[in-house]
This record gives structure tokens, sequence and C-alpha cells, in this order.
């Protein structure tokens, strides 16, 4: 079977890229990406901004922060993002797009950015998968896949590849649930007690860590490339919060985004994990122990870290568009996800279970 792959879209208003500037610094920059035809923005994406820059020579990626996102400046380093690309090209993994060039130069672009090549292939999105008709059986092979590729990364050797020099990983859950916290916290607009009772849970019931390995932190469907045949993931993509530490605290993030059946609108609106087919969230963590050979008894906890970190992810974004950082509509009711995921946090831990 073959499918349209991952379309762009016209670029929203206020997003524009300065092309001539930018035609100019690649020139200058020896680049040998070719002149530039055209410019549009890829869809979906609450987070950094992403462009599919076409020239006469292929197709390019560009990375670059929101705008209005310099208050929150941890989450959108491009230097970084590309340095993580660059080392695991150097590390022989293939499962990423080729880094070109970075510019950290803000009068270019008014920020930093970079550019890769595009790898063509299949995205699949919440919003435009359920109308695809994917059958049952092809779902799950998709979200073995997504499970058997998620084992192959924290396989990789960080001591052999330099890729322990991408993070500290001792202490590592202690800082991510002091710093998602603190994020918070800066953040918040509303009261939503719920987040102030997982933070209190996460923080009193914390594990003793496991041996750290890659981790990439945001592994979901709509950051995989996959072949035109839906055979294999060919590209893993917005590796921005890509570390070394605790392998159970990237299960726990692809977890948390994993929405069911029976879960409500707003989990299921950024995924396509309840259609069936699909492995539901213990049959991933299952599968992820017996590939790995890791022990995943205590996963609830690293289940709703992922959900209170997704929280607060949603509330920095709603801030910024309460503060007028952002005037995008689709901001607006953000709160509504943070009420959301918080409180299925609570029934989770409430429960025992994921």
């Amino acid at each position: 079977m073959h499918i349209i792959t991952d379309s762009s879209s016209v670029t929203r208003p206020g997003e524009e890229l300065d092309r001539a500037a930018l035609q100019t610094y690649l020139n200058d920059n020896q680049t040998g990406v070719g002149t530039i035809t055209d410019i549009t923005q890829f869809p979906g994406g609450y987070s950094n901004l992403t462009y599919l820059v076409s020239t006469d020579r292929g197709d390019y990626v560009l990375r670059r922060p929101p705008f209005g996102a310099k208050d929150i400046k941890g989450g959108h380093d491009m230097g970084r993002e590309f340095r993580v690309l660059s080392t695991l090209q150097s590390a022989g993994y293939e499962r990423i797009p080729r880094p070109v060039v970075f510019c950290d130069d803000e009068t270019v672009m008014g920020c930093p950015f970079y550019v890769m090549e595009r790898v063509q292939g299949v995205i699949l999105r919440a919003q435009t998968a359920p109308k695809l008709g994917l059958s049952p059986d092809t779902m799950r092979h998709l979200s073995e896949g997504l499970v058997d590729a998620l084992v192959d990364l924290h396989a990789l050797d960080t001591q052999q590849t330099g890729l322990i020099g991408l993070g500290k990983p001792e202490g590592y859950i202690r800082r991510q649930v002091d710093g998602w916290h603190k994020r918070y916290l800066a953040s918040q607009t509303d009261d939503v007690p719920a987040m102030t009772e997982l933070a209190h849970w996460l923080d009193q019931t914390m594990p003793i860590e496991n041996p750290p390995t890659l981790i990439h932190n945001d592994f979901k469907y709509d950051n995989v490339v996959l072949a035109p045949d839906l055979s294999r993931i060919l590209a893993v993509l917005d590796w921005e919060m890509c570390t070394v530490g605790d392998p159970m605290m990237d299960l726990g993030t692809s977890l948390s985004y994993w929405a069911e059946a029976i879960d409500d609108p707003f989990r299921k609106s950024f995924n396509l994990t309840w259609l069936p087919g699909n492995l539901t969230r213990q049959e991933f963590a299952n599968r992820y122990a017996e590939r790995s050979g890791r022990d995943v008894s205590n996963i609830l906890y690293y289940y709703v870290f992922g959900l209170f970190k997704n929280a607060v992810v949603i509330q920095q974004i709603y801030a910024r568009y309460k503060k007028g950082l952002t005037t995008d509509e689709r901001f607006a009711g953000l709160l509504t996800g943070v009420h959301a995921l918080s409180r299925h946090g609570a029934e989770a831990v409430e429960k025992g279970r994921l």
C-alpha cells in the first residue's frame, strides 16, 4: 500500500521567513543547497517551527524557535539540536536527516536556526491518519515498530560513540522532576490542583535510577518518517530534547502520548494510537521489556512524569498566548489540556496502573 507523503501547508501569518536573507546566508556559507524556489511551513506542532525549503537542487528542512519564545530558551536550543544530529551522524546512526548548516547569527533571521536534508516519506498525523483507512494489522505493525525503534535507540553505546557528551546522566530524574516543576510555577496562569498533587507525588516516590542510555524524550508517531509502504522507519525527527539519562524516562514520555480508545478527546487529538490495532500502553511497555531486557515494573512513575511534563509544555505555550507573545488562536484553549493531562495522571496514581 502507498499513501501520500506528509505535505506542507502555506506559512501561517506572522511566521514567514525572510527568503532573501536566507538565500544570502546559504550562499555565503557554501552549503550547496542551490537556489530557493519556495518556502512553506509544515503543519502541526506547538513547539519549534519547521519549514520546507525547496531549491533547484532538492528539498531541505529549516528549524527555528517559535516567535516570541525568548523567555523559554531551554526547549528551543537550535545549536544543541544540530549538534545532536551531527554526533548521531558521526556515530553511524542512520535514522536521521543529514544536518547541513547551523546559524547562530540572529541578524540573519532574528533567531538561531539550522538546515537539514529532507527525508522523503510518510509522517502520520493525528488529524489526517484516521482518514486514511489504515487496517488494524497495519497499525499493529507500526506500533510494534515504534517500540523496537525505541529499543534500538536505547541500545546505542554512548561511551564508544561520544554520545555521552550530550548529557549528565547522574541525578537525571531528580533534575527533571525539579526542573519541570519550576517551569510550571514560572508559567502558571491558573490554579490546577492536580498539577500540584502530581508534583508532590513525583517528588516523594522517586525511584532509583537505571543505567543511562541516549534518550530522545519526544518519541511518537509524528516524529518519525516512514517508508512510503509503511514497512519501516526511515528517520527519527525532533531531537531538541535528546540527552543521556534513564531510558525509563523516555519510555514513560512515549507512553504519556499513547492515547487509547477509552481516553478523553483531548488526548486522542494529538496522537493516532487509539486507532484499532495499536498496542495498548501496557502492551507497549511489555514489548519494550521483552525486547530490551529492562525491568518495567515501576513504569507508572515514568508514565505519570511524562503526563506532568507534557502538561507543563502545554502550560508554557498557553502562557505565551495569554501574555500576548503569540496571537496563534490554536493556543487559546490549551489550558483544557493542562487540566486533562494532570487529571489523567492523578487518576493513574489512584488506580496504580497505566
